[in-house]
């Protein structure tokens, strides 16, 4: 054995000294030689690692992560988080990981356009009394004294200046302002990668689809998705209203996912994924579909105009190629399949779905009519 030779080298008992016949062997000599400090379990310890008994390497294990199930790691473009040692972990049947989520997308479709028409409803019956409420408001104004400086008053002002559009997409970009402050804080990053980046690799499959909307990491990214989306906010809801584009948007982020996850479970490219690019996609597709001939510009290069209409060839025909060559740096399959999304709605969508709500509506005036009944006895 390795570690006796060397035992015998160390301790002078090779070859070249033999002992006489009867003597001592050589296991016996170095036990008797040893000194008593080293005697022991300690001794043998000791021993058994310097003669070479040492304990293999550990094999290294993919690590496995809060994302879900085996692969390469994922390579990332620099608007995804840093999850770079992420090993994902595929399912071995992957067409079974898509029943889920396509149940989930078809179920938050109808409940968002059903919401939709509810809160349009509702929001008529309420005119009424807003518009007498405006009137009493300005008379109280008008005998009331004025505060110079006025913060709050400024703020009003601001906001009755700003569109129907403008003002409706407000909240959307305050949540992703604030889920972008989430991702600054250290001790929740496995929590906003757990549910706030889509991937069908993942453990969690379906509230990922809604949350990563309105999930940036990067500034950049957020800023330029923000920008687009007050960019088209007036058009959009002069086209949908307030209600209807509420739900078009959320419906089309949970799609746009869904495309993504189909795009990925066939590539095998699996990867998170996050950002409202889908939705806005959705959003800049109705509009250039519903006005081909509006002239766009690009922010930088504001001398350069283009029709609407070319501009959505132009950026199908990119997300395409993307999808097809494999490009990482964007989610190419979600931004086509939020631009085929809005494209359909604005085309035949609208008159499926949103024309078709009135049995809903009656439903729901029936029960706000009757209400429940109070008991009590006959007069």
């Amino acid at each position: 054995m390795a570690w006796r030779g060397w035992a015998q080298r160390g301790w002078g008992c090779g070859r070249a000294w033999a002992p006489p016949a009867g003597g001592r062997s050589c296991e016996e000599l170095t036990a008797a030689l040893a000194p008593p400090r080293l005697l022991g379990r300690r001794f043998n310890f000791f021993i058994q690692q310097k003669c070479g008994f040492r304990k293999a390497p550990r094999k290294v294990e993919p690590r496995r992560s809060d994302s879900g199930t085996t692969g390469e790691t994922y390579k990332r473009s620099a608007l995804i988080p840093p999850v770079e040692e992420t090993v994902f972990y595929p399912s071995p049947y992957p067409i079974r990981t898509l029943i889920k989520p396509l149940f989930f997308t078809v179920g938050f479709t109808g409940c968002a356009f059903g919401s939709a028409a509810i809160w349009q409803y509702e929001s008529l019956k309420s005119r009424v009394q807003s518009y007498f409420d405006g009137i009493k408001a300005d008379w109280l104004d008008s005998i009331r004294p004025q505060k110079e400086g006025d913060f709050r008053k400024e703020i009003n002002k601001w906001w009755n200046n700003l569109s129907d559009g403008q003002r409706t997409v407000t909240g959307i970009i305050a949540a992703n302002v604030f889920v972008f402050c989430l991702w600054r804080v250290p001790s929740l990053q496995r929590t906003m990668i757990r549910y706030f980046t889509s991937n069908p690799a993942s453990k969690v499959l379906c509230s990922p689809m809604l949350l990563s909307t309105f999930s940036h990491f990067s500034l950049f990214h957020m800023a330029a998705n923000m920008y687009v989306l007050w960019s088209f906010s007036s058009s959009i809801v002069n086209i949908l209203g307030q209600e209807q584009f509420m739900a078009v948007y959320l419906s089309a982020g949970v799609i746009s996912n869904f495309v993504s996850y189909v795009c990925k479970v066939a590539t095998g490219r699996y990867g998170p994924s996050l950002g409202a690019s889908g939705a806005i996609m959705t959003v800049l597709a109705a509009v250039c579909t519903k006005i081909p001939e509006g002239r766009l510009a690009i922010i930088f290069l504001p001398m350069f105009t283009f029709t609407a209409g070319n501009a959505l060839k132009a950026i199908i025909a990119m997300d395409t190629a993307g999808m097809i060559l494999g490009w990482k740096f964007f989610d190419h399959a979600a931004h086509l399949g939020g631009a085929l999304f809005g494209i359909w709605y604005i085309t035949y969508g609208h008159e499926l779905i949103w024309k078709n709500r009135e049995p809903l509506v009656k439903i729901w005036h029936e029960m706000r009519t009757n209400g429940p009944k109070k008991g009590g006895g006959s007069k």
